[in-house]
């Protein structure tokens, strides 16, 4: 009787020690920075076919190997939106990051144009639609007509109409400065690291980033369409190449956040001014103004000694990434004076405007005082 009993405690310790190693593993795992890759069309979605080369897979070769390598890394967790060649609808590639709460979403596409234009560009959502900008959103959103009840999912948005893409920016408006910092990175790691040339830093109206919560970009990673250019994406070395200066790109991101709470991680707001101290106070009713000091996966105390001395601290959580503020202000004269002394220490520093405890635009905020 004894002797069972003792085999009984043996197997109630080694049952509880192994919940506690699940709990921990889990724990682990929600602590990983979380990037979901996805690679452009798929299916009977080929892409476009530029010189006989297929968009949809070496897109998808491109994606698999920037995933492969950052799986190395024991702190990041992979997640593909396809990993074969199926098709996978716009509005979906948004859902499984969203699910995910991702820290990133980055689409990898390639580029064609009539001509025989060449070099890589990287997009962020924006509604600064030149007339090739509004082409590339246009081509790529028209993958929505080969979605069944695509009227359902995207509530009669138009790729034909730039009126339909200006309305997406709305959207993802509190993640673009994070997404421009990604997408710098991504065509900078293209010229000095990969040797190819750059289009630059672009923003356009895209679906397949319309929906994600998190910083996004969708990279080009040059022309099919270019006969030199489409046959070295064509081979192993090229995309292998390519896919290196997107994985450490993506890495650098992510040391950034966890390293360099502060100066580096913001774009500043270039409009605003520096008032005086004795300038009369500006109050906008219903609206409350902060400064963002820093955006980073770091969970720090709210505290002055941790942000070089600036008062009125406070934090928020936005998926995986902790935004930290000073000063908290219905007057629009004392907040851009508050922007000059954060600007001495981050230099990136800048106004973010608050109603109901919800982030607006600073236009929308800017509106409400001539109301």
């Amino acid at each position: 009787m004894q002797t069972k009993q003792n085999h009984l405690i043996v197997f109630l310790l080694l049952l509880f020690i192994n919940s506690l190693t699940s709990y921990s593993q889990l724990h682990a795992q929600d602590d990983k920075f979380v990037v979901v890759l996805d690679a452009g069309h798929g299916g009977h979605d080929s892409g476009n076919v530029g010189n006989g080369h297929s968009e949809k897979d070496i897109a998808l070769k491109v994606t698999l190997e920037v995933g492969k390598s950052l799986a190395k890394n024991p702190d990041i967790k992979v997640i593909y939106t396809r990993k074969t060649d199926v098709f996978v609808e716009l509005h979906e590639r948004a859902n499984i990051a969203n699910k995910a709460d991702a820290d990133l979403f980055v689409s990898i596409h390639c580029n064609a144009h009539s001509s025989q234009a060449s070099g890589t560009e990287t997009f962020v959502l924006g509604e600064k639609n030149t007339n090739r900008n509004f082409e590339v959103a246009k081509r790529e959103n028209e993958v929505i007509f080969l979605e069944e009840n695509f009227e359902e999912h995207y509530e009669g948005f138009d790729p034909n109409s730039i009126e339909s893409g200006i309305a997406l920016t709305i959207e993802q408006e509190i993640y673009v400065e994070q997404s421009i910092i990604l997408a710098r990175k991504i065509e900078d790691n293209f010229i000095g690291k990969a040797k190819r040339k750059s289009r630059g830093l672009k923003q356009a109206s895209l679906l397949v980033i319309r929906n994600t919560y998190m910083p996004s970009v969708l990279v080009e990673v040059g022309f099919l369409t270019n006969k030199k250019e489409g046959s070295y994406l064509n081979t192993k070395a090229g995309q292998t190449k390519m896919a290196s200066a997107i994985k450490t790109a993506i890495i650098d991101y992510k040391e950034e956040l966890d390293l360099n709470v502060g100066s580096h991680l913001s774009i500043a707001n270039k409009e605003v001014t520096t008032p005086t101290e004795e300038e009369t106070p500006q109050i906008i009713e219903g609206i409350t103004f902060k400064v963002q000091i820093a955006a980073s996966s770091k969970q720090l105390e709210p505290k002055s000694y941790n942000f070089k001395g600036l008062s009125e601290i406070t934090r928020d959580k936005a998926g995986n990434i902790f935004k930290y503020y000073s000063g908290k202000t219905s007057d629009y004269n004392k907040i851009q004076n508050l922007l000059s002394k954060a600007r001495k220490e981050y230099s990136g520093a800048f106004i973010v405007a608050f109603k109901a405890g919800k982030r607006i635009s600073m236009t929308e905020a800017l509106k409400s005082a001539s109301n």
